[in-house]
């Protein structure tokens, strides 16, 4: 099981989003200590709405050409270890 870095939800380890919040799991993984840091020094709400494109996006990728490969990579290596981590921050 994985718990969401956003919402605390336990999710299957093969989960591509947040079955509480809709967050994609490898993203925030990735980048979620970077977005609450955005959000602090720009003094956002520490949550936000997951926005409609977004949702709709991700239900389309579930379904395209690649979704056998996510998933089987998240599988494979977890969120954490299934991608190269780009910092979004400049220094």
């Amino acid at each position: 099981m994985a718990e969401c870095p956003k919402c605390g939800a336990a999710n299957e380890d093969d989960a591509k989003n947040c079955r509480a919040c809709c967050i994609n799991l490898y993203w925030a993984f990735q980048h979620y200590e970077e977005l609450t840091t955005i959000r602090q020094a720009n003094r956002l709400a520490s949550h936000q709405e997951t926005p409609a494109f977004l949702l709709d996006t991700s239900k389309r990728i579930d379904t395209g050409p690649q979704a056998g490969w996510l998933r089987t990579t998240i599988k494979r290596f977890g969120f954490k270890e299934s991608g190269k981590k780009v910092s979004t921050i400049t220094e």
